[in-house]
């Protein structure tokens, strides 16, 4: 007879309004066995009352992080605050024995990402990053075809987010809370990115914009281009101030190309001899929860973790560094690599 499984009992700090994130993490915990949401800290009474009407009675709430490492029973924290509290909390929470899961992006800077991992060491607990999207419908397609070898050896990525839009007035579109523009949504196609092509990076090359929306201090166009070891390059931009559309992925290689459109599908080119073969590639179900069975899987059975620590900070080195490269006007070299 197996001996019955232990349950991690997990907290999400921060239940904020934005996108129902709280209330989204407390889900996908509870849908997974051997996972709990047994705690709930918010500043916001009113976020906490919300969370006792969503997640039932039980719920413990609390106004406090220390408060809260202080008095409940929990395993494993799971931080969904605004991206500059990113590394205090998680720190805070891992110097309280507690596991630790951050939203993305990681947290601002390098230094804070290396202060992060060199305390979950100490303390012997797990640090991950919630890259949920690694688990996106179009993304585990296009890892497929990639895996097949249908592309050959890739040499060349392009992908592009955004558009022409007003941003928001909220954080999100605060420079000294979010970190800029390429932390919302870069932080994901750079994870996709780095997957796509794991080498040693050379350098990269970055230019950020500020022109049109001043109600606003994150940037408006920001580029990274980045360059490895092997010659592969990738060119990535996030703008607001793009009226005219490209594609979201463009990925050529030795064999084949790859185009997405973000329509449900997308199109791969294949030689087949003097020939080219083009067919449709309609995108997997995205399975957001995938996450979440993985931190279970390497808490209570000891398998490896997807989303570890040194790959955040990865994507936190790439948008750092190409901050810094628009800046000097010329390619600089990534930390930690």
């Amino acid at each position: 007879m197996m001996p019955e499984e232990r349950t991690l009992r997990c907290a999400i700090v921060g239940y904020g309004s934005s996108f129902n994130m709280g209330r989204t993490h407390a889900q996908y915990i509870n849908a997974i066995p051997g996972l709990q949401a047994v705690a709930v800290c918010d500043l916001d009474p009113l976020r906490l009352e919300q969370a006792r009407i969503e997640l039932g009675d039980t719920i413990q709430t609390f106004r406090d992080v220390g408060d809260m490492l202080a008095r409940a029973d929990v395993d494993l924290v799971t931080v969904v605050t605004p991206h500059n509290t990113h590394a205090r909390l998680a720190i805070q929470c891992l110097e309280a024995g507690k596991h630790v899961v951050t939203e993305k992006p990681m947290c601002i800077t390098v230094a804070e990402a290396t202060e992060m991992i060199d305390t979950a060491r100490r303390c012997e607990r797990m640090l991950s990053v919630f890259h949920n999207r690694r688990w996106d419908g179009d993304h585990l397609a296009m890892r497929a075809i990639v895996d097949e070898g249908l592309l050959g050896e890739l040499f060349h990525i392009e992908v592009n987010g955004g558009g022409w839009y007003r941003p928001g007035s909220d954080w999100r579109s605060d420079k000294a809370i979010s970190g800029g523009a390429f932390y919302d949504w870069g932080a994901h196609l750079l994870y996709w990115v780095l997957g796509f092509l794991p080498g040693r990076i050379r350098n990269v090359t970055g230019f950020y914009h500020k022109r049109v929306w001043d109600h606003v201090t994150n940037e408006d166009h920001t580029q990274a281009v980045i360059r490895w070891e092997n010659g592969a390059y990738a060119d990535v931009q996030i703008s607001t101030i793009a009226r005219a559309p490209k594609p979201r992925w463009r990925i050529l290689g030795t064999k084949g190309a790859l185009l997405d459109e973000g329509q449900g599908q997308f199109t791969v080119y294949s030689g087949i001899g003097e020939h080219t073969a083009r067919f449709e590639v309609k995108y997997r179900p995205t399975d957001w929860q995938g996450y979440y069975q993985n931190i279970a899987d390497h808490l209570l059975r000891g398998q490896p973790l997807e989303i570890t620590p040194q790959s955040a900070r990865r994507v936190i080195a790439l948008i750092e560094t190409a901050e810094k490269s628009s800046r000097s006007g010329q390619a600089e070299p990534v930390p930690c690599e």
